[in-house]
């Protein structure tokens, strides 16, 4: 009921009475494979929102105000914003660093399963360097060379890139794209690497380049497992966006005072 509340969101609040901020958000949630966490079946694995976790991930995709004036504990000087941008992209405290260590591992998992060689890099730290070209290296994953895999997290309430996020739902993920490419080409190609940024935004819209990379991915694990693509695509996103929202709740639920 609350997937199809947010696919037919358009309908009940049309997008022209937002502003920009929230039309921003409105639009990433009509993205490919955004709502799939909502779809995960309760288990003994992980694969479940506890109770405030999941009050807080509603509250949030729904534009909801939960900050209360509340200032941020890791940066005195921030008052919360009411969409919770600052939130789910503070470097501080280290949340932003288990969110993506999380999404690297469930990557790692799937490509373990997979068959596929594959390296990964050191545990990110709180000052991590984005400069870096790999999390993760996958040897023979497209002619013969080794694919050098970057994951980040955006918000499409970047400044950066909050005009086109409200025009066109993946903006963000897409200048994120660019910018990686434009930071590690030239180094993946010294190395003979493939450079293949794998972005996310924080509402769970995915970029073009990461969509491809699953899609090969599940092609791959398909093919072992002798399951269907759709399937494993399913599970994948499914198991990605739920962690991702999980981390976005558990940021949340640290800074906020709610109400």
């Amino acid at each position: 009921m609350f997937s199809k509340y947010i696919r037919h969101l358009d309908h009940v609040r049309p997008l022209s009475t937002l502003s920009i901020n929230r039309w921003s958000v409105a639009g990433a949630l009509h993205s490919p494979n955004c709502t799939t966490w909502n779809w995960n079946k309760p288990s003994g694995l992980g694969l479940h929102l506890d109770p405030a976790e999941f009050q807080a991930a509603v509250k949030w995709w729904l534009g909801m105000n939960s900050s209360v004036g509340s200032v941020c504990p890791f940066c005195p000087d921030i008052t919360l914003d009411p969409l919770g941008h600052h939130a789910v992209s503070c470097r501080h405290g280290g949340d932003v660093a288990i969110r993506h260590n999380h999404l690297r591992n469930i990557f790692t998992e799937f490509c373990c399963c997979a068959h596929l060689s594959v390296e990964a890099g050191n545990d990110l730290t709180a000052d991590h360097s984005h400069t870096r070209p790999a999390d993760l290296l996958l040897t023979n994953w497209a002619t013969g060379k080794t694919a050098a895999f970057d994951i980040s997290v955006t918000s499409p309430l970047n400044t950066l890139t909050l005009l086109e996020a409200g025009v066109s739902a993946g903006s963000a993920a897409q200048a994120t794209e660019t910018r990686k490419h434009m930071a590690n080409d030239a180094k993946c190609n010294e190395l003979g690497w493939l450079c293949v940024p794998l972005v996310a935004e924080t509402n769970g819209a995915w970029g073009k380049e990461a969509m491809e990379a699953f899609s090969q991915l599940a092609s791959r694990l398909a093919a072992h497992t002798c399951r269907l693509k759709s399937a494993v695509t399913f599970e994948l996103y499914s198991r990605l966006n739920l962690h991702l929202v999980r981390a976005n709740a558990t940021a949340i639920l640290t800074r906020y005072i709610q109400s």
